[in-house]
């Protein structure tokens, strides 16, 4: 008999996405089911969803779930993976302009709590026994901070499901005022250490961590570092206590969108056989950047959040330097205002030089991991990274931080990885300029020698970086518990 799992999440890829739990929400469930689980996406009927799945048709109302939750209807659809969706339906809550987080000017939306206690609370519903479906989920699988009161739900109701919380990024908790207890239908018990109270305030996130039966993150290093004071994020305590019910699965990445083969977004298409088709990559990169066209230049490439866990004000400070080596960076992605004015800036300083897109633009990430000779991501900390698999898998060796997920994925090359054939990358570990400066300066030598770059690039693209593996992970974990149960 097939796993009966709801996949309860705030964002969904293509569609609504802020980061790498868009893509996962879109790939895993399809990974699970390829595997032969029984996979429902639980997600917001956001705008774009409802703009997509048109024929979505209404299977159940919901109506007021406690506290002060508005009524909404569940819709059900069908994905193009083939996994059945439920979208939450509340107009009140999620019919508006603007990320799933934020509206347009990029400010929380004051009712956060509300929305995503909504998501969390239709999610136990699916995973109770008084379930109103004549599908009832085994496994409640949540996704960060908007679906960690689900858990907590489930305690306080009539659970029948098992519940297991996957931390994306530890730093994002949902923290709200303690006077909200009411207002999210919870029962006065639930404040307290041994519950979602977290230094006076309700957490979402410890919610999750505290009453799923299951944790998990998303590599095996990142599950260590949350443990610690340092990565902990206020949480290593609970972590440690905890330590015997989390487990770290490293992502995967959706192979079929993300293949230089087959990819419909590049310029050329290319595998590692025919690794000299990648360069019309970079000559139309550099032609759409604008950049200088010189066989003698490397271009570096960056995709993601211009934020300070990024490590991007780190390389911002190197930019001169890397610049004048030479060395071009085309950089893709919006964050912190600051660090994007940066960026631009730094664009003008070095004209051909230096592109900065402060934008989301999916068609040019697919470009830049195709275009760029060596990838930059010198993350302070990362849970897993989605980027530094796309470029391993596009023959773009990557520079990382040794932190988390990178180190699970980057084997860093030097003599001994060289001699055996399995450096895929370059990697260095503190987290400030001038180790970076000395890794990329290292990388640059390394591409100089056509050789020795090969090998680098056959090396990382020969990687299985598919969901399949980490989807029977899963699997495994997710019977335990309903024999467990």
């Amino acid at each position: 008999m097939s796993v009966r799992i709801l996949f309860a999440t705030p964002e969904l890829a293509p569609w609504v996405k802020s980061g790498g739990l868009g893509d996962v929400s879109a790939a895993l469930p399809g990974a699970l089911r390829a595997e032969g689980a029984d996979v429902r996406v639980l997600v917001p009927a956001y705008p774009a969803l409802l703009e997509r799945f048109r024929d979505a048709r209404s299977v159940i109302d919901l109506p007021r779930l406690g506290g002060a939750l508005a009524s909404a209807r569940l819709l059900e659809a069908r994905s193009a993976g083939g996994a059945p969706l439920y979208l939450i339906d509340c107009p009140e809550y999620y019919r508006r302009a603007g990320s799933a987080y934020q509206d347009a000017a990029g400010r929380d939306w004051e009712d956060n709590h509300l929305r995503f206690a909504l998501l969390s609370r239709v999610a136990a519903l699916l995973g109770e026994a008084q379930c109103p479906l004549s599908w009832r989920a085994q496994i409640i699988h949540c996704h960060d901070w908007p679906t960690g009161l689900a858990p907590a739900y489930l305690h306080y109701g009539q659970r029948a499901a098992a519940s297991v919380m996957t931390v994306h990024n530890l730093a994002f908790q949902g923290l709200y005022d303690a006077q909200l207890l009411d207002v999210l239908g919870l029962p006065r018990a639930a404040y307290s250490i041994e519950g979602v109270e977290y230094y006076g305030r309700v957490s979402f996130l410890k919610a999750g961590l505290f009453f799923a039966d299951h944790l998990t993150t998303v590599s095996e290093t990142y599950a260590r570092e949350i443990q610690t004071e340092e990565l902990g994020c206020g949480l290593g305590g609970l972590l440690r206590r905890r330590r015997d019910r989390l487990t770290g699965i490293l992502n995967g990445i959706d192979t079929t969108v993300w293949d230089p083969a087959t990819d419909p977004l590049i310029e050329a298409r290319y595998d590692a056989d025919h690794l000299v088709d990648k360069l019309a990559n970079k000559l139309a990169l550099r032609r759409e950047l604008g950049l200088r066209v010189a066989a003698d230049v490397p271009l570096l490439g960056c995709i993601g959040r211009l934020t300070h866990q990024k490590g991007l004000d780190v390389l911002a400070e190197c930019m001169p330097q890397i610049a004048a080596v030479p060395a071009q960076l085309a950089i893709l992605g919006t964050g912190e205002t600051a660090l994007e004015e940066g960026y631009r800036q730094l664009a003008r300083e070095f004209p051909g030089m230096i592109a900065a897109v402060t934008t989301f633009d999916e068609r040019l990430a697919h470009r830049i991991e195709a275009g760029a000779d060596i990838y930059l991501m010198p993350s302070r900390f990362e849970p897993c990274g989605l980027n530094q698999m796309y470029s391993l898998r596009y023959g773009t060796p990557p520079v990382v931080r040794a932190t988390g997920g990178l180190v699970d994925t980057v084997v860093p090359a030097m003599p001994a990885t060289i001699a055996s054939r399995t450096a895929t990358g370059f990697a260095f570990d503190e987290p400030d300029a001038a180790a970076l400066l000395r890794t990329v300066y290292r990388a640059i030598a390394d591409w100089r020698d056509p050789v020795l770059w090969s090998q680098l690039q056959r090396t990382g693209m020969a990687r299985d970086w598919s969901w399949r593996r980490s989807a029977r992970k899963y699997l495994d974990l997710f019977r335990t518990l309903i024999d467990q149960a």
